[in-house]
């Protein structure tokens, strides 16, 4: 069931929903507004409007909808990664090809879950130094995650978002999602839901969680640095992004990997 929001405009209090009326949606009607800005009170209202955003969401990725979320960096795509029709959608939408290696990320709640979707060569505290956070971590896939993610290639990128509501969706929604920046391919990525309305009508909801950044520099617009570990005792930066000399200090002053080149994007 299709949600829309009732409430004055440019509330962020909790608002209202509703189902859909039979008449085909505005694009205004796919816009869900989050309350606050981060973590609210378990006993607030504004939690009650928490919970049920999670739950339109929840239920638009398990008919196999496009949803757009906001992030730690950017606002992105999300659809479930088991979902090749999804997945599929999510390509065209972008205008990208299948081909492009390391065109989506998985994005996970949970630290164990990196295990089971991955086959890990690196020590757990280096992951739990970079996760949860703006890190996108390529390691070899295992036997569980859909081939169709990232079709030529053995390789995936995994995210756990330094975002409450990311991975209250990703826990909530028990299976790992699919998630790419939203905007179309080689255009500028959003830092706000106004930025990529044009992709409005292809998706299902669009969580509203406010600016991203403050906008005023190209800084501001880096998406999550890609760093490949799938070689044991190496890393190579696959995209710089914004979290570039934490990242390489991490990897290399305390855990001694050197530095390999890899350029797959």
């Amino acid at each position: 069931m299709k949600l829309r929001s009732e409430g004055p405009a440019g509330s962020r209090s909790g608002r209202l929903l509703l189902p859909l009326s039979p008449v085909p949606a505005a694009p205004g009607d796919r816009l869900l507004w989050l309350p606050g800005s981060g973590a609210v009170q378990a006993a607030s209202p504004e939690r009650a409007s928490w919970t049920e955003a999670l739950r339109a969401a929840v239920a638009e990725l398990r008919a196999g909808a496009l949803v757009a979320v906001p992030t730690d960096t950017l606002y992105g795509l999300a659809c479930a990664a088991s979902c090749s029709a999804a997945l599929h959608a999510v390509y065209r939408l972008k205008g990208r090809s299948e081909a492009k290696p390391l065109a989506l990320a998985v994005c996970l709640g949970r630290m164990d879950d990196v295990y089971r979707y991955c086959r890990v060569r690196v020590p757990e505290g280096l992951l739990k130094d970079l996760l949860p956070g703006p890190v996108t971590l390529v390691m070899e896939s295992s036997e569980e995650l859909n081939k169709d993610l990232n079709p030529f290639m053995p390789l995936v990128g995994i995210r756990i978002p330094d975002h409450t509501f990311m991975q209250d969706l990703a826990q909530m929604f028990e299976s790992p999602l699919a998630l790419t920046s939203a905007n179309l391919s080689s255009q500028a990525s959003s830092l706000n839901v106004e930025e990529f309305q044009d992709l409005w009508p292809q998706l299902s909801l669009v969580i509203e969680g406010g600016q991203i950044g403050d906008g005023q520099s190209p800084e501001c617009r880096l998406d999550s640095t890609v760093v490949d570990l799938s070689v044991p005792g190496k890393f190579g930066i696959i995209r710089p992004g914004c979290a570039l000399e934490n990242t390489t200090a991490i990897l290399q002053q305390k855990y001694g990997l050197l530095p390999s080149h890899a350029s797959y994007l």
